[in-house]
């Protein structure tokens, strides 16, 4: 079955999703493909002369490569389903996956034991590879959030072999895109983006990065397309290229004919998983916008409007009088929203936001995306067969405790009463009052102090905590408000030690987790 997959190395991070078109599915993985495609044209259009190939990419690939680097990555924690899904089918267990089973045995044989009298394995580090680039001299360097996702340690190898432990700076999901940063003793090698709006299928383009873990390699081709769409990337028209890129391609950059960078390498289209000729990369109009974010605070402020939407088809744009199919249908309204605040309601049609044209769903969901917070934009809308303009001011998008009914704390503002931080492991809690536990479906039994945020870069970021968590108790001691979660935290550590152990309720299952108290 055809999949997109991620291409960066590490096998426990590349995954598969199925093509949804109704044609012979092709998979699709993060990487590209070389191969030149020639056209006829006939009739009465004059023939254009095309303009010869480039001798040789070499001067050009001497000076971006320097740039270029490779990125290895490990992971510490990988969940056991995770890693089963990626080194194949689970194995037979004597007591499958069942927790009260499982404690049942570990009474006789131990913790992690076995009634065939052999001890359950550790989970052995993930380790995994990928491609990025050096954006300024100052070591800040770009590459793909898949690639670095999860990873407790993130080595950066430049073309010289001279490799340097990275910080992860920030990093995007909704655009796969993440900024690291490595201390080096001088200045470094740097590419610089370029305009990715001017560019046009047939144009020359160059691939450097990591293919299988290979480093420097190079590879070239043409723009085969814009605007490309990918399963999650609604935020995203990929640029289609068809300069071969392969696994460990994820997080490098595509060079135009004058060494700028106008892709990073993201995903592949392919039956095999290996590259058939058809990538994709992010443009560089939208990457540099997102790294600009990202090296400022860590995270990206995006605009939010707060409406679930989908396609006009000809029947909808039939039953709403509208001549053509053009726009995005309003199917929900979030209460509260900006979208309900400006009136927006489910069954408009909305055509223009802020004067600028809404063809397709996708559409809408860049351009708010792209719209500051708390900026007001003009919207044209088709309601009861008839134009309508409206007025919305944009929200910041809500984080996961907000949309779960939870209070998110704000950067910058006094810690309000009942939230917490607890110490500097990067957790804030709140207290289990009646509307959280409504939000997380706990009855007036459960005790237990409530995860509002989770730092990102943190400790607790790597520790699989989540915002949502119920924390029942920090090592065995039970804790019901957040003074007494603090007062542990800064009890173990004024005693030296180095990890708390979290027991913690998610979707009504507890789970232990190992949060470390040292600083990073």
């Amino acid at each position: 079955m055809a999949s997109v997959v991620t291409l960066n190395t590490r096998f426990s991070r590349e995954t598969a999703v199925p093509a949804s078109s109704g044609r012979r599915p092709f998979p699709l993985t993060l990487l590209a493909a070389a191969g030149l495609s020639v056209a006829l044209i006939a009739g009465s259009v004059a023939p254009v002369a095309a303009r010869p190939a480039p001798a040789s990419f070499a001067d050009l690939v001497e000076d971006v490569a320097p740039a270029v680097v490779n990125i290895a990555v490990v992971q510490r924690g990988a969940e056991p389903s995770q890693s089963r899904r990626s080194e194949g089918p689970p194995q037979v267990q004597p007591f499958g996956d069942d927790p009260n089973l499982q404690e049942f045995f570990e009474r006789f044989f131990g913790p992690g034991g076995r009634p065939d009298g052999r001890q359950a394995q550790p989970e052995r580090p993930r380790q995994g590879a990928g491609s990025g680039f050096v954006i300024d001299p100052e070591g800040y360097v770009v590459t793909n959030n898949h690639v670095i996702d999860g990873a407790d340690e993130i080595t950066v190898t430049l073309k010289d072999g001279t490799a340097y432990e990275a910080r992860l700076i920030g990093a995007d999901p909704r655009t796969d895109l993440a900024v690291l940063k490595i201390e080096a003793d001088g200045p470094l090698p740097f590419v610089e983006f370029g305009e990715s709006d001017g560019l046009r299928p047939g144009d020359w383009v160059v691939a450097v990065g990591n293919p299988f873990g290979l480093g420097g390699s190079v590879t070239a081709g043409i723009v085969s397309a814009r605007g490309r769409d990918l399963p999650g990337g609604s935020l995203i028209d990929f640029i289609q290229i068809d300069a071969p890129i392969n696994r460990g391609n994820s997080g490098g950059p595509t060079f135009d004919s004058e060494g700028a960078v106008i892709g990073v390498n993201t995903a592949i289209y392919s039956p095999n998983g290996g590259s058939v000729g058809i990538g994709f990369a992010i443009p560089s109009n939208l990457a540099s916008r997102i790294v600009d974010d990202l090296r400022d605070d860590g995270k990206v402020d995006r605009g939010w409007l707060g409406v679930r939407i989908q396609p006009v088809t000809p029947d909808i744009a039939e039953g709403f009088g509208m001549a053509g199919v053009e726009g995005a249908l309003v199917a929900a309204v979030e209460p509260g929203s900006p979208a309900a605040a400006a009136g927006l309601r489910a069954g408009d049609v909305v055509l223009e936001w802020d004067g600028k044209p809404v063809v397709r769903v996708k559409d809408l969901s860049q351009l708010v995306a792209q719209t500051p917070v708390d900026k007001p934009a003009e919207l044209r809308v088709w309601r009861d067969r008839g134009p309508l303009a409206l007025t919305v001011v944009t929200g910041a998008v809500p984080t996961e405790q907000q949309v779960s009914g939870l209070p998110a704390p704000q950067s910058g503002e006094a810690q309000k009463p009942g939230k917490t931080e607890l110490g500097e492991t990067g957790v804030t809690v709140a207290a289990l009052d009646d509307e959280a536990r409504e939000a997380l479906g706990l009855n007036g039994a459960d005790s237990g102090v409530v995860i509002v945020d989770i730092a990102p870069g943190s400790h607790a970021a790597r520790s699989g905590l989540r915002p949502g968590d119920l924390i029942r108790s920090i090592t065995l001691e039970p804790v019901k408000t957040p003074d007494e979660a603090v007062a542990r935290i800064a009890a173990l550590e004024e005693a030296g030690e180095s990890v708390a152990t979290i027991k913690a309720v998610r979707q009504g299952t507890e789970s232990f987790f190992a949060l470390r108290l040292t600083k990073i």
